[in-house]
């Protein structure tokens, strides 16, 4: 059931919140009082915010027109920011659209899109300009912002051509229907689901598996056939960062929600700490992970075409991925053999009993 958040008493209570935590960042007030980003975010409408029509793909397809922006995608747990343009898009697809640069790469699933948004925020150094798309639960999928040498033109001219009639204050949200139970493991059938897995051609074909044995994405894992994956203990990540920072080793970051995936190629190296987060900070990428929401880690091995795929994948409690890291390649290509040997080596060391 869709509802729609009673203005006033909303507005007084964030008015209130911000007036005693004015360095509160939206979302975060958002969890604080209980509802969804966008019900926050349309509060402003009027005053830096415009509703835009919900034509997803043709707003995407006006982003590259923008130039050198920064794109930003999350979940609960971790953060995506890449900065660069957005080429070489395909967005016609009934489920799926894409952007593939070597700096902005994405993978767009338009079923949970809902709603969008053109904001303009007065930071420090002036006007800080962002499109902003969020799901049918009210979280947000993806952002744009603009960086100083961004299009403003463009920017402007998208939000003419796209300003939806409705600028009222509130916005419908649904929340996401409950994951089903996962069913016991000996109601599964393991050997089928091992003998897919070996057999395996395309990576991409994982995800069609889990569903036709009905696995849940950490019991896939349980029941993998013997040798592709390993549990390790729940540092793999950090330790994985800091071994391909110091080497210099390129890597693929894969962070996302129900609608986005975002994909960081390239080397890591400035990593930082702060509290809860794990960090890494460099000039055109940005990632920041809660370090301790992190229950599961483990690596896993996915046969191609190209040869073995190896991955590392960690989990929150309730099962959903976080972050996804691999070594640089593309298809066609074989996995980068420092890649292969930093995770072996990870299983050596990290490994759980």
């Amino acid at each position: 059931m869709e509802t729609a958040t009673n203005t006033a008493p909303l507005e007084a209570r964030f008015n209130e919140l911000m007036a005693t935590k004015p360095k509160t960042r939206i979302r975060n007030a958002a969890m604080e009082l209980g509802v969804s980003e966008v019900e926050l975010l349309v509060l402003r409408i009027g005053d830096g915010v415009t509703r835009l029509r919900p034509e997803f793909r043709a707003l995407m397809a006006e982003i590259p027109k923008m130039g050198r922006v920064m794109a930003l995608s999350r979940n609960d747990d971790a953060v995506h920011e890449r900065k660069g343009e957005y080429l070489n898009p395909s967005l016609t697809g009934q489920h799926v659209g894409l952007f593939v640069g070597a700096d902005i790469d994405l993978r767009i699933f338009w079923g949970p899109w809902n709603s969008a948004f053109a904001v303009i925020e007065e930071g420090k150094d002036g006007p800080r300009r962002s499109i902003q798309f969020f799901a049918k639960d009210g979280e947000a999928v993806h952002k744009v912002y603009l960086l100083p040498e961004s299009n403003v033109t463009a920017f402007e001219g998208l939000i003419a051509e796209y300003k939806n009639d409705d600028q009222s204050k509130t916005q419908a949200v649904k929340p996401w229907p409950a994951e089903p139970s996962e069913k016991p493991d000996a109601e599964i059938d393991a050997n089928g689901f091992q003998a897919e897995w070996k057999a395996m051609k395309d990576t991409h074909d994982f995800y069609g598996m889990t569903r036709k044995y009905g696995v849940s994405r950490t019991q896939s894992l349980r029941l993998a056939p013997e040798g592709f994956t390993t549990k390790l203990k729940n540092n793999a990540m950090r330790e994985m960062a800091t071994a391909a920072s110091k080497s210099g080793l390129p890597i693929m970051v894969f962070i996302g929600n129900k609608g986005m995936i975002q994909i960081h190629t390239g080397p890591v190296k400035n990593l930082l700490d702060v509290p809860e987060w794990f960090n890494v900070i460099d000039p055109d990428f940005n990632m920041h992970v809660r370090e301790g929401a992190i229950t599961e880690s483990w690596v896993v091995r996915k046969p191609s075409e190209d040869g073995m795929v190896t991955a590392l994948e960690c989990f929150d409690a309730k099962g959903t991925l976080v972050v996804q890291f691999f070594g640089k390649r593309k298809p066609g290509i074989p996995e980068l053999p420092e890649w292969a040997a930093l995770l072996a080596d990870l299983e050596t060391k990290l490994k759980l009993a």
